[in-house]
């Protein structure tokens, strides 16, 4: 039961990760002030969140995933994070690389 829970949980966060690739590269194609405008809007809330010291909700495995990922094409990384430590983001890649090797060897 437990393999068939973890294979039903990888489907969901790799749809979740298409998902997000999918508005990725629908933002890709926007106009650049569209995309300033939303990039300080988002920023606005992350200081807002900051500042009363609100807790944001725990991050889906998609979300995981996608963090993961768009850490390899961004150079300057760590100084993108707010909510997560850069030590977190480490910690998901490692959990996530051993994984893969679980799966692929099994």
């Amino acid at each position: 039961m437990s393999g068939r829970l973890q294979v039903s949980s990888l489907v969901r966060a790799g749809f979740g990760v298409v998902l997000e690739l999918s508005a990725f590269l629908r933002s890709a194609v926007r106009a650049r002030s569209s995309q300033l405008a939303e990039n300080l809007f988002l920023r606005k809330q992350l200081a807002f969140y900051q500042e009363h010291q609100i807790r944001p909700r725990r991050l889906t495995e998609a979300a995981r995933l996608s963090l993961v990922f768009w850490s390899k094409l961004c150079d300057d990384w760590k100084s993108a994070l707010v909510i997560v430590k850069p030590e977190t983001l480490v910690g998901w890649h490692r959990r996530g690389f051993k994984l893969f090797w679980k799966l692929r060897s099994g």
